[in-house]
């Protein structure tokens, strides 16, 4: 058997494809694979972006592998690092993710795409949280997609588990670009190597204020900035890139980013 996820490094950037056929389903021993390649992207240095998609052209994740829990895998199992998927529970993830949605993105496969910072969506894709219809809860995207698209479009995929295709999805905002279908990884890879020329200290700062900002007031979290007190703020500011960054505005050159 094939591995389930495979993995490529280019430059700083790391691409992750699932790689189950059919339906790129994940079972509990794919989620503790996809959590240990997520928590090294996040710890190696060298690697600056992530990007993610399906294998195949019909699907890129149809989410928690049913089969596998008819066998016996728990729906309340050992997911490993990062939960679901390796994604959307792995703490201090300070790194731009992009997804690369190649087909069907529903459940599960949804939810690790709402993990990630952009989402390019071929023309085909469509998107769905069917969990209604199998008497479970999309635990995750009950909690992420009512902050992301209006509420009452998130009720209602989360109560009928209706399908959107890729024009609605874009439409709501939870999918930045629509390609056509052989466009979609070479625009990928173009907003990679975009994002790996970026400073990195910067990303890591963007994403740390986003995400521990979500439930404050914006006047708290602004001290929290102006005080140094997020990690990767004061690390920012006592940096060789923050004073590169001014040197290269000043001089009318490019900056040259080291991340640290």
């Amino acid at each position: 058997m094939s591995d389930p996820i495979r993995t490529r490094q280019v430059g700083a950037v790391l691409e992750v494809v699932i790689d189950r056929p059919k339906a790129n389903a994940i079972d509990l021993a794919t989620s503790r694979a996809m959590g240990l390649i997520f928590r090294d992207f996040r710890d190696n240095p060298a690697l600056r972006v992530a990007i993610i998609s399906g294998a195949g052209e019909k699907f890129f994740c149809a989410g928690w592998d049913l089969k596998a829990a008819a066998a016996g895998d728990a729906v309340d199992g050992d997911y490993g690092v990062g939960g679901f998927g390796g994604l959307q529970e792995l703490r201090d993830l300070n790194k731009p993710v992009i997804c690369a949605v190649n087909g069907i993105c529903c459940g599960g496969g949804l939810e690790i795409a709402l993990s990630t910072d952009l989402i390019l969506a071929a023309e085909h894709a469509t998107f769905a949280l069917p969990e209604i219809r199998s008497g479970t809860v999309a635990d995750a995207a009950s909690v992420k997609l009512p902050k992301r698209i209006p509420y009452h479009i998130a009720m209602d995929m989360l109560l009928t588990g209706r399908w959107l295709d890729v024009q609605e999805a874009h439409r709501w905002g939870f999918v930045n670009e629509i390609l056509v279908a052989d466009r979609l990884m070479e625009r990928a890879w173009d907003l990679a190597r975009l994002l790996e020329s970026g400073p990195p200290l910067v990303y890591a700062a963007i994403k740390e204020i986003v995400r521990e900002s979500e439930g404050s007031t914006f006047q708290t979290a602004m001290n929290k900035i102006t005080k140094r007190q997020f990690a990767t703020v004061d690390r920012l500011y006592s940096s060789e890139d923050q004073l590169e960054g001014a040197r290269a505005f000043a001089e009318k050159r490019s900056p040259n980013w080291k991340g640290r």
